[in-house]
């Protein structure tokens, strides 16, 4: 399990602190610092079965100068969204979780973070977490 997380976000933090709590075994990404590429963005949207303008933080500064809100919602547009995802990683959505079945959620509440707990493979011997170093 992989966790899209953004360390100033208290829903990140949240998310950080239920994985813990449960002793889930996962890696943090730090989004952006580690700027998912065009493919990964395309890659997490499948898992989540979302398009880009779903996952998109339309109050961002950077949303509004891009002028995001008018731009079209439709299939001809997804990869100018995309685009855009990878040159201003902070419009991501977060946190955003990706599950060993191959799936992925916005872990925006505890319900989600569990949902993507439920999908996890039982680790032999017990979890192993990987230090998150906030």
């Amino acid at each position: 399990m992989e966790i899209w997380i953004n360390p100033a976000c208290s829903k990140c933090r949240s998310a950080l602190s239920l994985l813990d709590a449960e002793g889930a075994d996962y890696t943090v990404r730090r989004y952006l610092e580690d700027v998912p590429s065009e493919d990964e963005i395309r890659d997490v949207l499948d898992r989540l079965d979302l398009e880009p303008w779903d996952i998109t933080r339309t109050q961002e500064a950077a949303a509004k100068e891009l002028g995001l809100k008018e731009w079209p919602r439709d299939a001809a547009s997804r990869e100018r969204w995309i685009s855009a995802l990878a040159a201003h990683p902070k419009l991501i959505q977060r946190p955003i979780i990706t599950a060993d079945d191959g799936t992925a959620v916005v872990a925006r509440t505890e319900e989600s973070v569990r949902e993507a707990l439920s999908r996890q493979e039982p680790t032999p011997g017990g979890a192993e977490r990987h230090p998150t170093d906030l």
